[in-house]
């Protein structure tokens, strides 16, 4: 039911064909090019126990999500696919393959809400957790421990734009018997594949650059270990955590242009990067396209691509920076990424205000930092938007 046919035949074809094409067919009624929208609590059985067509509750399963599944499945070289109703849904149904007194380790630049699950929820119900600077694999053989069953990773990391060693990280864990979750919703998978690189499993918040119009919420789960499907389908349908089937032909009309848009993020955020690194007012640029990058030869290789977020800090604080974020008119004030519009935010107030200010100090996330989501304007526009901001937000003589 999640891996269709079509997404079997089609493994051998390049990305953008399969983002239009995977997961999808016409319907064989009457020939209809998109995926309908089935708009069903329910679904009638030929016999008791004996559902027509593999569907008995939308909550189980539902037609629409099933075509999403594969398709997502296919674009990150899984065997298979379970989607959410967000991303952190998508994280609690992993975190809910633990028992108490298993030991994670994590990177310690992680998205907000993802610490936040970690250390309110599930660390109350006997989980414990190890964050580390994942960027140096010795930090996480050093962190792993004989009741450490996951290794949870993000590259390029949430908003620090770190780079880890996927491959590297993937086979230290492994090695010991522990699973390797990898948060791949910065990079998608147009630009880097995480089982590729030995991870077994990969996880999106879709409402992301797979959905990329900033209209749907939704996240998702890949693999290929057949019993890690059973055990998140499972949690999937019993904590009744699903996308629903208007979300899902949401996304899935998102996914088809995904590349093209991936394309247009990556170049307008190089362009944003390199004159924002050249700019006097500007204390130092966290983009691993720049060759000041520590880890830019290691993004080079396991990326196709650098991504389309970019953070900075200015030379006059956390006063500058809310100032600049407040005072631009292209980019939007906003929480979330990954749409067609451009974003700006200040983490350390705003979607990383759940972790504590000593854990932001350790991990390097200044209270000053600006993180943006470029989108796909023109490039000219979204560049003199930062430099009307900056101007505003910085006396003469720091902009000198």
């Amino acid at each position: 039911m999640y891996d269709s046919p079509t997404m079997k035949t089609n493994r051998e074809q390049r990305f953008e064909t399969r983002a239009i094409h995977a997961g999808q067919e016409s319907d064989p009624q009457n020939g209809a090019i998109m995926t309908p929208v089935y708009f069903t609590s329910t679904f009638e059985q030929d016999a008791p126990a004996q559902p027509r067509g593999g569907y008995e509750y939308s909550r189980s399963g539902n037609p629409t999500r099933t075509a999403l599944e594969g398709n997502i499945a296919s674009l990150e070289s899984a065997a298979w696919g379970l989607c959410f109703a967000s991303g952190l849904a998508a994280s609690h149904a992993i975190m809910g393959l633990l028992a108490p007194g298993d030991h994670v380790v994590a990177a310690n630049d992680l998205y907000g809400g993802t610490y936040r699950l970690f250390t309110k929820v599930f660390e109350r119900y006997g989980v414990r957790f190890t964050f580390v600077d994942a960027s140096d694999v010795a930090n996480v053989e050093k962190a792993l421990e004989p009741d450490t069953k996951f290794l949870f990773l993000e590259s390029p990391t949430n908003p620090l734009l770190s780079i880890c060693d996927i491959e590297a990280c993937s086979k230290a864990a492994r090695s010991q018997g522990v699973t390797v979750v990898v948060d791949n919703t910065f990079a998608t998978p147009f630009l880097q594949q995480p089982l590729e690189l030995g991870a077994d499993l990969v996880m999106h918040s879709m409402t992301k650059y797979l959905g990329g119009h900033s209209d749907v919420v939704g996240g998702v789960v890949c693999g290929r270990d057949e019993q890690l499907r059973e055990k998140l389908a499972f949690l999937q349908n019993a904590a009744g955590g699903q996308l629903g089937p208007m979300d899902s032909f949401l996304f899935l009309r998102g996914t088809k242009t995904l590349a093209l848009r991936m394309e247009r993020h990556c170049e307008n955020a190089r362009t944003i990067a390199r004159r924002l690194e050249e700019h006097p007012a500007v204390a130092r640029v966290y983009y691993p396209g720049l060759a000041s990058h520590p880890s830019h030869a290691l993004a080079k290789r396991q990326m196709r691509d650098f991504g389309g977020m970019v953070s900075f800090e200015l030379v006059g604080g956390v006063e500058a920076a809310n100032t600049l974020a407040s005072g631009t008119r292209v980019f939007t004030l906003a929480e979330s990424l990954g749409g067609v519009e451009s974003l700006i935010e200040v983490p350390a107030s705003m979607t990383h205000a759940s972790i504590p200010a000593a854990e932001r100090a350790k991990a390097g996330l200044a209270d000053g930092l600006v993180r943006l989501s470029v989108g796909i304007e023109h490039v000219e526009d979204l560049w003199e938007d930062l430099l009307q901001a900056i101007e505003a937000a910085l006396p003469a003589h720091a902009r000198a």
